[in-house]
């Protein structure tokens, strides 16, 4: 048995190479990998993609075509940590362009996918030692949809 680390499977019905190519797009040091086809013994059309491996930042997935059976939903997200709030514009942007906003900082892609988009320094307001201090970051975000960190510092350290 090897203990390589994991790989990420993802669920789609019939987008996993589309899916596949925007996250490539979105992120930077990432790659598409091998693409594997149904044979003649299905389940799928033969021929038609039944995955594709590919890396996001160094993180490995698989996206499977397995049909319409199961969808995404919030029990499961990805967590960005952003370097600044350029980092979070961009991510924010990016994922939820035919997506939709989520309260917190969350957000779903256009394929239902879960993401939070976290900048850099949050942790540490929301877990501030000083509990009217965490208490006012934690009431600012909150407010928010996507996370503007000028703003949870002010309301953090206002008083």
């Amino acid at each position: 048995m090897t203990t390589e680390g994991f790989t990420t499977c993802l669920w789609f019905d019939g987008q996993a190479e589309e899916a596949a190519e925007y996250y490539v797009s979105v992120f930077k040091n990432s790659r598409l990998g091998r693409i594997g086809r149904y044979s003649e013994a299905g389940p799928g059309p033969a021929g038609s993609v039944m995955t594709v491996e590919f890396e996001l930042n160094g993180q490995r997935f698989v996206g499977v075509n397995g049909g319409p059976e199961f969808t995404f939903n919030e029990a499961v997200s990805f967590q960005i940590d952003c370097a600044d709030q350029a980092e979070v514009d961009y991510y924010w942007g990016s994922l939820t362009d035919g997506g939709e906003e989520g309260p917190c900082g969350w957000l779903k892609d256009r394929y239902g996918l879960s993401w939070q988009v976290v900048p850099d320094g949050l942790t540490e307001l929301l877990l501030d030692p000083d509990g009217t201090k965490a208490a006012r970051a934690t009431a600012a975000m909150m407010a928010m949809k996507k996370l503007d960190i000028a703003v949870l510092r002010a309301a953090h350290d206002a008083g």
